[in-house]
């Protein structure tokens, strides 16, 4: 029996791991701007391929979830579903991600493409570092 519920922790561990997305561009930054961390938001489509792979692979990764989720405010908008988010964040390729300071400018320009989770990884550590001499 124990056996049993070690195998469900680790298994919810494991394959449970989500990343906590805000509802909306516009509660994402809000929220970026009262925690005083940087939001990461990501133009997406549906119909694309690299867009589904990067959520499948990269987006699920358990080490880019955790840091996503303790590090990042985070949000994704997906062009065939006519979200509202600042025009100027779509540059007609998905995926887009950018990196986007509390006032709403982002910090640099967008990461395009499904990347895999060890350079995402580092990226991350980049806009990390960037975002801390941004805010002293």
């Amino acid at each position: 029996m124990r056996l049993f519920a070690v195998l469900i922790l680790i298994g919810s561990v494991a394959f449970g791991a989500n990343i906590k997305w805000e509802k909306d561009y516009a509660s994402a930054l809000k929220q970026s701007k009262q925690l005083n961390k940087p939001m990461m938001f990501i133009v997406s489509s549906h119909r694309c391929h690299f867009c589904v792979q990067f959520e499948n692979t990269t987006l699920k990764d358990p080490k880019i979830v955790q840091k996503l989720n303790s590090d990042y405010i985070n949000a994704i908008a997906y062009v065939d579903e006519n979200p509202i988010f600042p025009h100027d964040l779509y540059v007609g390729g998905t995926p887009a991600t950018w990196f986007i300071k509390g006032d709403g400018e982002p910090l640099f320009d967008p990461v395009m493409g499904a990347v895999d989770p060890i350079n995402f990884a580092k990226a991350l550590d980049v806009v990390s570092r960037e975002y801390k001499k941004i805010k002293k």
